[in-house]
């Protein structure tokens, strides 16, 4: 059976440089002794965990400036495909700062929200109005401008297209409360915080099972740091799978590790949403287990040989 056509949405880019330290501590000047640049944003990161995975995928996101100039060229360069709408603001940047000693934890500076522009958004909307029927999106991160009626476009694809194919959801802020009630998405995944900022209440198994009553087309994940992660859907009463313990290095990006494992066991190996979950939790402790994002060793994931 054909894999379904898989693409990831990206609200928010994000320009990241990351230096290391062999100690580091605020208030004081400092000389790294490396530093490297990558494209960040949760789509992204989806993205980056897919193409690993060996699921062909294509990433969309808005670049502007100098600094979404420069995410086009790392991106190119690495083989991404990738559909960048161009935009006025410069794409948001931020620094990612590393103690090789340990005694510090990873920190991650980002600068300001930039929201693209209405032109932009047309022809987002517009890429997204010519994709094939049965393909999948999942839209990632935040949305920076949400609200304003500039996104009225991207808003009427995004219906159209949970109508005519899969519209999966992680985000949070403005745009959350949307995707549940108004976008007809066919998953959401978010964590606890997010989920709770919704005002379901305090017993999440219940809660998700009368999520899932209410509107039985959208199934859920709903993940809790360290802790288990919850699944409902049609057919599948809430329960909560369990990730296997490892010694944290980094949890930057591991949801989103956990979204891309999930999206490629539901969509190419074609198991149910249990199955799904189960095969992405590895993956996602993995990645927490190491520095950067999708970028530890495939072979200590049970059951992935790429």
């Amino acid at each position: 059976m054909t894999a379904a056509a898989l693409f990831t949405l990206t609200g928010n880019l994000l320009a990241e440089r990351t230096l290391e330290f062999e100690r580091w501590a605020p208030g004081r000047t400092q000389r790294a002794v490396a530093a490297s640049f990558q494209v960040g944003g949760k789509g992204i990161n989806v993205s980056k965990m897919l193409s690993r995975l060996g699921a062909a995928n294509t990433a969309l996101a808005f670049a502007g400036g100098a600094a979404g100039a420069e995410c086009t060229a790392w991106l190119r360069a690495r083989g991404f495909a990738a559909e960048l709408f161009a935009t006025t603001a410069a794409t948001r940047s931020g620094t990612v700062v590393r103690s090789r000693d340990g005694t510090v934890g990873e920190t991650t500076f980002l600068g300001p929200d930039v929201a693209p522009d209405a032109a932009a958004i047309r022809a987002a909307a517009a890429y997204l109005e010519a994709q094939p029927d049965g393909a999948v999106l999942a839209v990632c991160g935040s949305l920076p401008g949400w609200a304003d009626a500039a996104f009225d476009p991207l808003r009427a694809a995004l219906r159209r297209w949970s109508a005519r194919g899969v519209l999966v959801a992680d985000t949070y802020g403005p745009p959350l409360p949307w995707f549940v009630a108004e976008s007809g998405a066919t998953l959401i995944k978010i964590n606890a915080d997010e989920y709770r900022a919704l005002g379901e209440p305090g017993d999440l198994a219940a809660s998700l099972d009368a999520a899932v009553a209410a509107r039985p087309r959208t199934s859920w994940v709903v993940s809790d740091g360290p802790r288990s992660v919850w699944l409902a859907g049609r057919g599948q009463p809430a329960a909560a799978a369990t990730p296997p313990a490892i010694r944290e290095v980094s949890a930057t990006g591991s949801g989103d590790v956990l979204l891309a494992g999930i999206l490629f066991a539901l969509h190419v190996r074609r198991v149910d949403l249990r199955s799904a979950v189960e095969f992405a939790l590895p993956l996602a402790a993995a990645n927490a287990a190491h520095p950067g994002v999708a970028e530890f060793p495939l072979p200590a994931v049970p059951e992935i040989s790429k």
